[in-house]
């Protein structure tokens, strides 16, 4: 099964989070929402990632502060039941501890709504934080990426994500 990556970015972080993950991904295509058909490309695709910054903090609703907020109530009325979709969030542990990747939240919970069968999800164990939305049921809804103060762990983190997503596409 091939994985769609869509990302959107503010300062470029996200972009080159999805660009590191498209290489560890065989066969995987990477897109940028902004020039994207966005319902035709999301429901044609086989399984998706998509990649996402938290910027507006503290906010219940469009918290990406990217395309992604322009997106986010149309995504429960796309065609996705039963397609494996995952998603990425990048975040400030520190600075926003309080609401570390909480934009990730806000995706998974849209996705879920539109029936894709949500993947990826990630234990809380190796993370310094406060609070997150993006915590539902003990684990995180996907993969939390903190570029600003644990860059020394992406490469890992993104490694072992990637193979662990083969593994529950199987």
């Amino acid at each position: 099964m091939r994985f769609t990556i869509v990302y959107a970015s503010a300062t470029g972080h996200t972009e080159d989070i999805a660009e590191r993950l498209n290489t560890l991904l065989p066969d995987s295509e990477l897109k940028d929402l902004d020039r994207i058909d966005f319902t035709k490309e999301l429901e044609e695709a086989e399984a998706l990632i998509c990649c996402t910054p938290t910027w507006n903090t503290g906010s219940d609703v469009k918290r990406s502060g990217t395309t992604w907020d322009e997106h986010i109530d149309n995504i429960p009325q796309l065609a996705l039941k039963d397609k494996p979709i995952a998603i990425v969030g990048l975040g400030d542990s520190a600075a926003f501890s309080k609401y570390f990747c909480d934009a990730m939240e806000e995706l998974y919970k849209s996705f879920q709504s539109a029936g894709g069968r949500m993947i990826g999800h990630v234990s809380v164990d190796q993370y310094i934080f406060d609070e997150s939305k993006s915590v539902i049921d003990g684990m995180f809804c996907g993969l939390p990426i903190d570029e600003d103060n644990e860059s020394e762990k992406t490469d890992d983190r993104l490694q072992a994500w990637a193979q662990n997503l083969l593994k529950e596409l199987k």
